[in-house]
C-alpha cells in the first residue's frame, strides 16, 4: 500500500461508527464469523489452525507482535463496511472530499512565471467528481501515482486555478515528497 491507500484507509477507520473489537478472543471470534471457520482465518493470518483455536478458547492469550499486527489489520479491513459504503457513496455524490496534504508541489507555467517546485501546505476540500474518480481507481487498483495525479488534478482546478477564476495558463500540477496527506469526507 502506498501513501494516499494508508490514508484512506485512516479516514476509513475514523467513520466508524463503534470500534473494532479490542480484546484477542473477540477479535478471533469476529473473523472467524466474517470468514465462516478457523482455516479461514489462519491461512489469512498465515498462522496455524491450531493457533487460531488457542487465541479462540483463551488458551493462548498473547500471540507475537507480528501476527498480532496481522490480526488487527484484518479485523479493521472487515469492520463495518456498510458504514464505509455509505460514507464514501456520500463522498462521491454529494459532500465531496477534503485533502490536508504538506508536500511539494511542481507545476507546468507559461514563460515567464516560475515552475519552482516547493513545499507547500494545504487544506482543499475537492468536489464529489474527485471523490468518485479516487475511490473508482482505488478499487480498481490504481498505483499511488496514478492516484497521486487524480488528487493533484483537483488541487490545479480547485486550489491554484480558483474553479477557472486565475492561473489558465497552469497547465499541470505534480504531488512530489509528501510529507503527510490526511482524507475526511
Amino acid at each position: 500500500m502506498g501513501e494516499i491507500d494508508d490514508a484512506i484507509e485512516r479516514a476509513d477507520q475514523e467513520s466508524f461508527t463503534r470500534r473494532p473489537p479490542k480484546t484477542l478472543k473477540g477479535q478471533i471470534n469476529f473473523l472467524v464469523r466474517q470468514l465462516k471457520t478457523t482455516r479461514a482465518v489462519a491461512a489469512e493470518l498465515g498462522v496455524s489452525q491450531r493457533s487460531v483455536e488457542r487465541y479462540r478458547t483463551g488458551e493462548r492469550r498473547h500471540p507475537p507482535q507480528a501476527i498480532q499486527q496481522r490480526i488487527d489489520a484484518a479485523v479493521r479491513s472487515r469492520w463495518q463496511p456498510q458504514v464505509r459504503r455509505r460514507r464514501r457513496a456520500e463522498a462521491a455524490s454529494r459532500r465531496g472530499i477534503t485533502v490536508e496534504t504538506r508536500a511539494r508541489f511542481g507545476y507546468t507555467a507559461p514563460v515567464g512565471t516560475t515552475d519552482d517546485g516547493r513545499f507547500r501546505r494545504l487544506t482543499v476540500h475537492l468536489p464529489p467528481a474527485y471523490a468518485q474518480q479516487l475511490f473508482d481507481a482505488r478499487e480498481a487498483g490504481a498505483t499511488d501515482q496514478q492516484l497521486r495525479q487524480i488528487i493533484a488534478d483537483g488541487f490545479r482546478t480547485t486550489y491554484f486555478q480558483d474553479g477557472g477564476a486565475r492561473a489558465m495558463g497552469l497547465s499541470d500540477v505534480a504531488i512530489n515528497d509528501i510529507d503527510y496527506i490526511d482524507f475526511d469526507y
